[in-house]
């Protein structure tokens, strides 16, 4: 059977995400890939949580690290009693799940669903951890799958041989959208924002989209307004860390200031993703700031003097009216009709 991450780039292959085997987890280092491939090895689940609070790994990465983390965690307990053994993976589950702040809710549904596998195969005298590592691997699955039904109906919106903007990384909504572009035979051209501090952009969307054999041209994060108004770009398009059921886009820092951009030029910004059910409105969002000192460098070198200070959100919040429309796995949908989104069977 032909697996859901075929004929994708190295960084979306479920093993080089996050990957339990043998009492440990090892998660793919994005924050220096692709100058160095590493991987950073995990002992333990408070160790997956802080390799997530560390940004090892990044944008959906973290939700198969919690996956792979709570894998682990079953194996730490696995010579507990039945009752130990749910108790201990409850409290992995709140470390995990609030390792970042602003995807708290989301990544609470995927340690949730560990719990469930786990309750199951526990009951039955089975073992949690590779009930839990079958029930991520399925999940896995089947959001590419989501994700693939997404992108066929993104693609309908896109014109022929088109120029694209991104920012930051869009992960597996990226590639499956070149895997689409790809199997229509386009001549797509890509403008990629680094996406200062973490340089996600330069490092890991300009890749996957060289590795995939898309022509695409690395800018800095203060050149879309420049880039949207004179280089024929034809649209913007991001993933998003949340989209709200009132049709609020969080999204990495930087994303609401090339909205406004796009929509000045007139190019439209389109969003890939799924409306978060635990996220009503804007008012349920809260917006992760990171140490400023992360500012203060860029791969480890220090760009500023001593006694400058750094602030860092890590997100910010696009309105409704700046987008126009988000690709679902049930068709494009306007911002105003997400309260009425539900997942296609």
């Amino acid at each position: 059977m032909q697996r859901a991450d075929h004929d994708l780039a190295f960084l979306f292959l479920f093993e080089n995400i996050a990957w339990y085997e043998n009492g440990a987890v090892r998660i793919l280092d994005r924050r220096i890939y692709p100058a160095r491939e590493e991987f950073v090895t995990c002992h333990s689940h408070q160790e997956v949580a802080k390799a997530i609070t560390d940004m090892v790994t990044q944008s959906y990465g973290p939700f198969h690290a919690a996956a792979m983390g709570m894998a682990l965690a079953a194996y730490e307990c696995r010579e507990k009693t039945a009752t130990e053994q749910m108790t201990y993976l409850k409290a992995a589950a709140d470390v995990i799940a609030n390792a970042r702040p602003t995807t708290a809710r989301k990544m609470r549904t995927w340690t949730d669903d560990c719990e469930r596998d786990a309750l199951a195969a526990i009951d039955a005298g089975e073992s949690a951890c590779d009930a839990i590592m079958a029930g991520a691997l399925a999940k896995f699955s089947r959001r590419y799958d989501r994700i693939d039904r997404e992108a066929r109906y993104f693609i309908e919106k896109i014109p022929k041989n088109p120029t694209i903007m991104t920012q930051c990384y869009g992960d597996a909504d990226v590639g499956m959208l070149l895997r689409a572009l790809r199997t229509r035979g386009d001549d797509a051209k890509f403008f990629t924002p680094e996406t200062r501090p973490y340089l996600q952009g330069a490092r890991l969307t300009a890749s996957v989209i060289c590795d995939m054999g898309f022509d695409v041209t690395l800018i800095t994060d203060n050149m879309p307004g420049y880039v949207l108004g004179h280089k024929h770009v034809d649209l913007f398009t991001t993933s998003a860390d949340v989209i709200t059921l009132d049709g609020h886009v969080v999204n990495k820092v930087g994303t609401f200031q090339i909205a406004l951009c796009a929509n000045y030029y007139g190019v439209p910004y389109y969003v890939a993703g799924f409306p978060d059910r635990t996220h009503p409105d804007v008012a349920s969002v809260h917006i992760e700031e990171r140490n400023g000192d992360e500012v203060r460098h860029a791969m480890g070198v220090r760009t500023c003097k001593d006694g400058v200070k750094g602030f860092y959100p890590a997100f910010d919040i696009t309105p409704p009216e700046l987008v126009t429309g988000v690709a679902t796995d049930v068709g494009v949908l306007k911002p105003t009709q997400l309260r009425d989104y539900r997942p296609a069977e």
